[in-house]
């Protein structure tokens, strides 16, 4: 082998490693993606309901750290994806509730109270 054609083949053998470690990347996910585990009931961030808005269906929840987000633990507004989630809700009540991104604003998807 040419010392041309050596080098070629250690270029091409370079550039094949370099694209095969990136091209199966699933520790980085997309922006907008949500991991399985993510959604499961481990997932679901602790909160209580600080205030309800039925009219406008959102609801103010002080929550704990959301590792979804890297959200630190605050008191935020939801829109809920269902205003009927908001019937079994009152001031006071202990929730656990996943949320996410939903046309821009954080958007409760589910939610369930705590005992």
């Amino acid at each position: 082998m040419t010392r041309y054609s050596s080098f070629i083949a250690v270029l091409m053998l370079g550039a094949g490693l370099a694209f095969q470690a990136t091209a199966d990347d699933k520790h980085h996910p997309q922006t907008g993606t949500t991991p399985a585990a993510a959604t499961s009931a481990a997932a679901l961030t602790e909160g209580e309901v600080r205030k309800i808005d039925k009219a406008a269906g959102k609801v103010t929840i002080k929550h704990g750290p959301m590792p979804k987000f890297d959200m630190p633990a605050m008191t935020m507004v939801y829109r809920v994806k269902d205003k009927a989630m908001l019937d079994q809700l009152k001031p006071g009540d202990k929730i656990k509730f996943d949320a996410d991104g939903v046309g821009g604003e954080f958007t409760v998807l589910r939610l369930e109270k705590v005992k």
